[in-house]
């Protein structure tokens, strides 16, 4: 069953491109003034939308740089046709998965295109530093060129960063200046939210990401532990007796998390690996729950956070949408690459 993206999700697509389209009223023919300059750049454990990055990598103001798993002695990049299905083999045969940082290499080499296609300034967006070296590795790059980067740690995973991501490239082309556009992504990240369930917590335990402490509760009485990530770590929330409790549950807490929100804001997104049936039918019960928020997108977790979740997780992001007040300057101006670009 293919990942899919809602109806409910195309708005940020479709902001851009009317940006792109965007030409000042009475004029028949103007060069473009480039309301862009700053780029932004984030790795595969944003898990966005493979259509929504096709839309806007191609005149880089948007770069997603591949996050590196290893199965046995194999190393795989993100986006590889196989790699789901390699780790879920592995993880069923009990092959080790271990995931590494990108190097700062290729976050240089980001950064330098950036600036060879005419952008100022670039914001690179990564998953929590608290999970992964990566943000290290960003500022590492950040020091070897001159293009200003400013890295920000997401303090989160998934889709939850993937929103934060989405939110500065529409203050990027709202023609926001960098600060403005990494305030705006904080903003968004803030609000946003990730609760989960695995069947096991083994694989978390394996890989560092969770307590041994807290791992017992996956093994004690057959509980089953609903968690989160809190402030960049994975944090036990509750513990259920059976696992069909557990998902119910999460549902329960992603759905009352959607409702606190202002009306219409809230925004949602679920995860799973190896259970599309199941994260189809938590997304339609979400639906059912919430008529006034738009599908969920569903898809598969990026490799590096399914190799440490394992098989069977479901998640569920709930955050908002938002856009930024344009500036003047981007108002009247239309919006595309930076001259030179």
């Amino acid at each position: 069953m293919p990942d899919r993206e809602p109806p409910g999700w195309p708005w940020l697509r479709e902001r851009l491109l009317r940006l792109r389209r965007a030409t000042r009223p009475d004029a028949a023919e103007l060069a473009v003034v480039p309301a862009v300059r700053t780029a932004v750049v984030t790795d595969s454990a944003a898990a966005l939308p493979g259509d929504w990055v096709r839309d806007f990598t191609s005149d880089g103001r948007l770069t997603v740089v591949p996050m590196p798993v290893m199965v046995g002695e194999e190393i795989y990049g993100e986006g590889e046709d196989d790699i789901a299905e390699t780790i879920a083999v592995a993880l069923a045969g009990g092959v080790a998965v271990r995931t590494s940082r990108p190097s700062p290499g290729q976050f240089e080499r980001a950064y330098r295109d950036a600036a060879a296609r005419g952008f100022e300034a670039v914001l690179s967006i990564h998953l929590s530093a608290e999970l992964s070296g990566t943000a290290d590795s960003a500022r590492l790059a950040a020091a070897r060129v001159d293009i200003p980067v400013e890295v920000l740690d997401s303090r989160t995973a998934g889709m939850a960063e993937g929103m934060g991501v989405q939110s500065a490239v529409v203050a990027a082309a709202d023609g926001l200046d960098a600060a403005a556009v990494r305030g705006f992504a904080e903003a968004r990240l803030a609000r946003t939210k990730v609760y989960f369930y695995v069947p096991s917590l083994e694989q978390l335990r394996r890989g560092g990401r969770i307590g041994a402490a807290a791992s017992l509760w996956g093994t004690m009485l057959s509980i089953k532990p609903i968690l989160a990530v809190e402030d960049g770590r994975i944090v036990p929330l509750e513990r259920v007796r059976s696992a069909a409790r557990a998902v119910a549950r999460l549902e329960e807490i992603a759905a009352d998390d959607a409702l606190s929100r202002p009306a219409g804001e809230a925004r949602l997104a679920v995860h799973h690996f190896g259970n599309p049936a199941e994260a189809e039918q938590l997304a339609a019960r979400l639906a059912d729950r919430l008529p006034g928020c738009p599908p969920a997108q569903i898809s598969s977790l990026p490799a590096v956070l399914a190799a440490h979740a394992g098989l069977g997780v479901l998640a569920v992001v709930v955050g908002e949408s938002s856009t930024p007040v344009p500036s003047p300057a981007a108002s009247s101006a239309p919006s595309g690459p930076p001259a030179g670009s």
